[in-house]
């Protein structure tokens, strides 16, 4: 990704030295564990060990692959530069190069895991602290984009926390779905390589050995780690699509914050735009344009090929990156987001009353008339408030065939904001415990 999207710790998960540096480790563990079984030399496994602190040349790796046309190759040619070429003549004793890619691409994978987890709790936390702040405070709620019933912003921040824990508990799992290693060797069947040496690699480097390995770790593993990624990239949008609701200027019941000096737009000054917002929906896109492609490497022939390997490449930063900043930036805007209460009352009560409808509705049948017909007197009324801009109250008390069913105080009880909040509390203890 582009440095514009991008945070400098997920960034380093990616890069050439980290990916070598994981290359390096695999090997010299495969070789203490080659020593301790009698297989090579000890004193070669220790000579390995000696190239630890020393930074490894990518371009110089590059220039090898240039020949080679072979990543493993080129770095085990340099590896053997630097210990030398009889040392190293029994690193990646038995493997294949798909038990140093695998492996290290499923390091990278948990890593990446571990700071979007991160990433997570910076957004939990935001959005608990903000429903808990507006609790109580009353907004109308919307089904298709109109006004249904009243509800409250503490409920909505609630819903939006509900769900990214949900994500949260998907990610642990997808985390330890990738967790795994392999050093198999050719086609899985340990012909050439110690099961044992797998185990204490995985050991080593925080995996478990894959339990059945072709020359691949199998790829269903990879596909649920990356549709993990792409539900978690679907609820930021989910957020990000309300916040931008509620800053339409007709609406106006919350906006992104706007710092000194922040323009807006280059041709008209008065303009303060859903920007970040905006851009969470855009990457939201770019992550989960990821998962298809990941699912279709399920599927490869035989023991392996590698039709997956070009898409890992680059789903695999990309899709991480992309959703680690994306994460940060919602974390922001939640917790800078300006809400404007007195507009989200303005708004409920812009039809005068409309919302309460389903209370007289029910009202009406527990006085004892039809349901079709209560609804037919409740709707004549509300259509009234549509059309001609009436007060809804006022048309119910006009109407006899409502006052014949229903007193004026019981009419007048029906608009009470506090019946629609009185399960709030219950809501909350479900969401946040206790």
């Amino acid at each position: 990704m582009i440095p514009r999207y991008s945070r400098p710790e997920m960034v380093a998960i990616w890069s050439p030295d980290t990916r070598f540096k994981i290359w390096y480790e695999i090997e010299a563990h495969a070789c203490d564990a080659q020593a301790a079984l009698g297989v090579i030399p000890k004193e070669n496994a220790e000579a390995v060990w000696r190239a630890k602190d020393v930074p490894f040349d990518v371009a110089r790796i590059d220039e090898i692959e240039a020949v080679t046309k072979h990543d493993v190759i080129a770095f085990l040619t340099h590896l053997a530069e630097i210990i030398g070429n009889d040392e190293a003549r029994f690193v990646h004793q038995g493997m294949t190069s798909s038990d140093v890619l695998d492996t290290t691409l499923n390091i990278q994978l948990v890593r990446a895991a571990d700071l979007l987890l991160k990433g997570l709790d910076r957004v939990l936390e935001a959005l608990k602290t903000r429903a808990f702040e507006h609790k109580d405070t009353i907004r109308i709620g919307r089904s298709h984009g109109i006004h249904a019933e009243p509800t409250t912003m503490g409920l909505t921040f609630a819903r939006f926390y509900a769900e990214m824990k949900r994500n949260r508990d998907r990610l642990v799992a997808a985390r330890k779905e990738v967790a795994t290693g392999a050093i198999s060797g050719a086609v899985g069947t340990f012909a050439n390589i110690d099961p044992r040496v797998e185990e204490h690699v995985c050991k080593m480097l925080g995996l478990q050995p894959e339990p059945i390995s072709t020359q691949v770790i199998p790829r269903d593993r990879h596909a649920m780690y990356f549709a993990t990624l792409g539900v978690i990239a679907s609820s930021i949008e989910n957020v990000a699509i309300e916040i931008r609701h509620m800053q339409r200027t007709e609406v106006l019941e919350a906006e992104e914050f706007f710092s000194p000096g922040q323009k807006g737009s280059s041709a008209m000054p008065h303009k303060r735009n859903p920007v970040l917002t905006e851009n969470l929906t855009g990457l939201s896109r770019l992550v989960r344009m990821a998962v298809v492609p990941a699912l279709e490497n399920v599927a490869l022939w035989h023991e392996r090929d590698i039709s997956h390997s070009s898409v890992e490449r680059m789903i695999g930063p990309d899709a991480t990156i992309t959703l680690d900043f994306a994460l940060h930036r919602l974390a922001g805007v939640v917790e800078k987001l300006v809400v404007y209460p007195e507009n989200m009352l303005k708004n409920l009560n812009k039809f005068k009353g409309l919302v309460m409808s389903q209370r007289v509705l029910l009202a009406l049948t527990q006085a004892g008339v039809s349901r079709a017909g209560s609804y037919r007197l409740v709707q004549r009324n509300a259509m009234k408030v549509w059309e001609q801009g009436a007060d809804f109250k006022t048309e119910l008390l006009a109407d006899p065939e409502v006052t014949a069913a229903l007193s004026p105080e019981e009419i007048e009880e029906k608009f009470d904001l506090g019946y629609h909040t009185k399960h709030v509390d219950t809501i909350f203890a479900r969401v946040f415990g206790g």
